[in-house]
């Protein structure tokens, strides 16, 4: 095998894989409130959790035991991509927009588990390779924010954001499809556990969580379910913050945050071997509660190189613990039951703390509306405060919980 054509051509699907989320995630809560449904901004954060915990059922049952990955990836995307042409039509009916972006979802998320376990498949040292390959997700991300600001910034008038029009969802469609053909072309990844009898145990993931299932792993399921929670918080309501806090570009100032998670991807291998996989986790989490912190103090005047500081902190929150945690999860796991694996991983943060997050954040946030068209500076304060203390108490929970020797290869 050609390593270098195979990191490559793996680079390329991470990176259209992130550039499809980041074109939507970002700026729908901005669409939503100029399509008159502020209050219902947090919903895009509910279906995409609960398609993430139906995803194992993808990971678990199809592409483990019938298909080859690469198909299931092309076939996903390829149908997600129709839905979300369709979505923006629906914009004047809240719940057919809604029910359209969950359809969407439950082709998208259980990608997110399926390019992880491609990849895996095709690495030999997770530590040294996986970070170079996911690095180009982020960068993906990045360009998507920008994309929008300036490039769809061209296409709109006036004092009209781009993020504000259904571009953004026609770009995301546009690109899924392509990945979708692309997929097609990936490795050739057979399915692990082919042959194997499908039980409800497999589909939900149950045979790999035995076969994982330890103290320090419990640690850290519970703490990554819990980590997520106040993450749907920033996903939701930080663009929505950053465009009430007058930035000119809200996309582009939110992909700050990816840009940082390029330095610190590539410097992951490096943070392994001092810290190893305890304290990796531990800064990711600190991070969290400093980014929140910092969104708080800012609120009151507005102050930009505060929540900047915040939206850079990115980088080591998302890099530190989430793709360590995948990296960790994929060193307890074997070839069969890799998918299920990661699979299990998404549901538990993507798809139930998110969902939970999502719920919660939503109803904080409208109760703080409480009929307003928006939030003032100092409401913006009150509720970062909230997820800055419950990332604060995870943190110390973990810190103090988990405690497993994982061996890491010298960079």
């Amino acid at each position: 095998m050609n390593t270098s054509s195979t990191s490559a051509r793996l680079s390329i699907m991470m990176f259209l894989q992130f550039f499809i989320w980041g074109a939507w995630y970002v700026t729908i809560g901005n669409y939503m409130t100029a399509m008159d449904m502020a209050d219902l901004t947090h919903w895009p954060y509910t279906v995409n959790p609960l398609a993430a915990i139906i995803s194992p059922f993808f990971l678990g049952m199809i592409a483990d035991r019938y298909f080859a990955t690469e198909k299931v990836l092309g076939v996903l995307h390829i149908l997600g991509g129709v839905v979300m042409f369709l979505t923006p039509q629906a914009a004047g009916s809240p719940v057919l927009f809604i029910g359209l972006l969950g359809l969407y979802n439950l082709c998208y998320m259980p990608t997110l588990g399926l390019t992880n376990s491609l990849a895996f498949h095709h690495i030999e040292d997770q530590e040294k390779q996986f970070p170079l390959i996911r690095v180009f997700g982020t960068i993906g991300w990045i360009v998507a924010g920008l994309f929008i600001s300036f490039v769809l910034g061209g296409f709109v008038s006036g004092d009209v954001l781009p993020d504000e029009t259904p571009l953004p969802l026609y770009t995301t469609a546009v690109a899924s499809i392509i990945l979708g053909v692309y997929s097609f072309s990936l490795p050739h990844t057979p399915p692990a556990a082919k042959g194997t009898a499908v039980s409800i145990r497999s589909i939900l993931g149950v045979d790999a969580f035995n076969h994982l299932k330890s103290k320090p792993f419990m640690v850290f399921l519970a703490s990554s379910f819990l980590i997520s929670i106040p993450l749907a918080a920033y996903y939701n309501f930080a663009p929505i913050f950053v465009n009430a806090a007058g930035a000119s570009n809200p996309a582009a100032t939110m992909s700050l945050g990816q840009m940082s998670e390029v330095v610190f991807m590539l410097l992951m291998p490096l943070f392994f071997v001092r810290l190893g996989v305890k304290w990796m986790l531990v800064v990711g989490m600190g991070a969290w509660v400093l980014r929140y912190l910092l969104f708080a103090m800012a609120a009151p005047a507005g102050v930009f190189w505060m929540i900047a500081g915040g939206i850079l902190l990115h980088g080591v929150c998302y890099d530190f613990f989430f793709v360590t945690g995948q990296i960790y999860v994929d060193k307890k796991s074997t070839p069969a039951i890799r998918g299920q694996a990661q699979g299990m991983l998404v549901l538990i943060t993507y798809g139930l703390g998110m969902f939970i997050g999502a719920q919660v954040a939503g109803n904080v946030f409208n109760a703080f509306l409480a009929g307003s068209e928006a939030l003032t500076s100092v409401q913006w304060q009150d509720f970062w405060y909230i997820p800055a203390a419950f990332a604060a108490a995870i943190m110390l929970f973990f810190m103090f919980t988990f405690n497993d020797k994982v061996p890491v290869e010298e960079a």
